[in-house]
C-alpha cells in the first residue's frame, strides 16, 4: 500500500534525528550482506550519503547490483523505517584534493562536524582508498507513531 504524503513526511522525519542504520546490499546469490553505517541525509535533494572503502563487500555487491535499502530505528525502537533506493558510488579517492575527497570531507562534516587536521584527514581517506555512496529515496516504509 502507497504511504501519503503524510505517512511519508513522517517517515522521512525519522532522517531528522538518526545518523546511524544497517544498510541493505545484495550478495551474488540474492541474500541479503547487512552492515551498519553513519549517514548523512539532504533534504532538499532527498540523498542519503556515507562513506566507505573500496572492496568492501557492500561496495562489490553495488558495483554489481546498485539496489540498496536503509532500515533506521529510534532508539527505543518505537518506530522504524526502511528506505529504498538505487546506488551511484563516487570515484575512489586518488589526491587530497580531488572530487572524491571534497565530498568525503562533506559527508564527514555533515555526520561528525568539523576534523581537527583536515590536512590529515584528505591524506588518509586517499590511503584508505575511500570513496560516496549515494543514494536518492526511490521509496520508504515504516512504522512511526501517527503515520
Amino acid at each position: 500500500m502507497p504511504q501519503n504524503d503524510d505517512a511519508r513526511d513522517r517517515t522521512l522525519s525519522l532522517l531528522d534525528d538518526i545518523s546511524r542504520g544497517v544498510l541493505v546490499t545484495l550478495k551474488k546469490d540474492g541474500r541479503p550482506q547487512l552492515s551498519n553505517v553513519d549517514f548523512t541525509y539532504d533534504p532538499e535533494k532527498g540523498v542519503i550519503r556515507f562513506s566507505t572503502t573500496d572492496g568492501r563487500a557492500k561496495v562489490r555487491n553495488l558495483r554489481r547490483d546498485p539496489r540498496i535499502s536503509l532500515h533506521v530505528t529510534t532508539a527505543n525502537g518505537g518506530a522504524y523505517a526502511v528506505f529504498e533506493g538505487t546506488a551511484t558510488l563516487s570515484d575512489v579517492a586518488a589526491a587530497p584534493d580531488d572530487e572524491a575527497v571534497e565530498e568525503l570531507v562533506d559527508v564527514y562534516r555533515a555526520v561528525q562536524g568539523e576534523h581537527p587536521d583536515w590536512d590529515e584527514y584528505r591524506t588518509v581517506m586517499v590511503e584508505d582508498g575511500r570513496l560516496v555512496v549515494r543514494f536518492s529515496i526511490d521509496h520508504s516504509y515504516g512504522w512511526v507513531p501517527g503515520a
